[in-house]
């Protein structure tokens, strides 16, 4: 073979290597796995909201081909996150009429960051004024306390169980209060209140959502949202939220990365949830995550 020859084919071995050294590289970059994906999903919606929607579609089929059940799942909580920052009602005072007349239906009391000393905020009070008049409107409704020790000075109070005396001093049966007393986050609401419907009130097929109007949103996304990743099956019948009912806040807004926060936090990493409520949280400390 001539210098030319010789020249032309360690050319072309040169470049044979290159090229099986750049798909050796390309192989060895790992795939992304569903939580990835999941959670930039979510992030990119939380915000840029519909400026996101190619991308979402985009990342749907990609957790699609992973994981079609959580792509389901997901896809159906998207949606409902576009429907309640749009869509969604609010009744101001008392439930609307029209929702079951037995106890399929619970009346969920979202809390309020106690007073360090462990009493009752103005907001929260507020909130169970409502509370009261939607459980008179509807008698056979449960009615769930939901929220935990967020009393800084007094670790021996928790929100659901000052709501759920208030509640009774002012006449409601103490057999229709339901209290869930561990909670910190509005994720966490959702989470341990289907614990103990599963557990101990299977009757319950639906939930009307009661807080501060700033707060409705957010409350029905997370509470519909822990439904849907309950279901066994995509077809099978689950509890739902079908209502609200809110005190008119004179201020306070929650924001769309917060939603995130919460939805992340339902997925089950809470630690980048709280990252994010740290960074965005607007209405009131949170305790620290233990």
């Amino acid at each position: 073979m001539n210098k030319k020859g010789r020249g032309f084919l360690a050319l072309l071995l040169s470049l044979c290597v290159l090229c099986l050294c750049a798909g050796c590289a390309e192989q060895k970059q790992p795939a992304r796995d569903s939580r990835e994906i999941l959670e930039e999903m979510i992030v990119d919606y939380g915000s840029y909201g519909e400026e996101a929607e190619t991308r979402i579609g985009e990342l749907i089929q990609e957790l699609t081909e992973l994981d079609a059940e959580a792509a389901l799942r997901w896809g159906k909580i998207m949606d409902l996150w576009r429907s309640c920052a749009s869509d969604l009602p609010i009744y101001y005072g008392v439930l609307p009429d029209g929702l079951p007349e037995t106890d399929e239906l619970a009346i969920v009391a979202l809390g309020f960051q106690l007073e360090p000393d462990g009493a009752m905020r103005p907001e929260l009070i507020e909130r169970l004024k409502v509370v009261l008049n939607s459980a008179e409107k509807y008698p056979r409704a449960l009615v769930v306390c939901t929220g935990g020790g967020t009393a800084s000075a007094n670790e021996g109070v928790t929100e659901a169980g000052k709501m759920a005396e208030w509640l009774i001093e002012h006449g409601l049966s103490s057999d229709r209060v339901i209290v869930e007393d561990r909670s910190l986050t509005t994720a966490q609401n959702a989470i341990y209140t289907f614990d103990i419907l599963a557990e101990h009130y299977p009757q319950v097929q639906t939930l009307a959502i009661v807080s501060s109007d700033y707060h409705i949103a957010t409350g029905t996304l997370l509470f519909e949202a822990e439904s849907i990743l309950r279901q066994k099956q995509a077809e099978e019948d689950r509890i739902q939220v079908v209502s609200n009912a809110a005190w008119k806040a004179p201020s306070g807004s929650l924001s769309a990365m917060f939603q995130a926060g919460a939805l992340i936090e339902l997925s089950g990493d809470v630690e980048t949830a709280f990252e994010i409520y740290y960074e965005t949280y607007d209405i009131h400390e949170l305790p620290p995550l233990s």
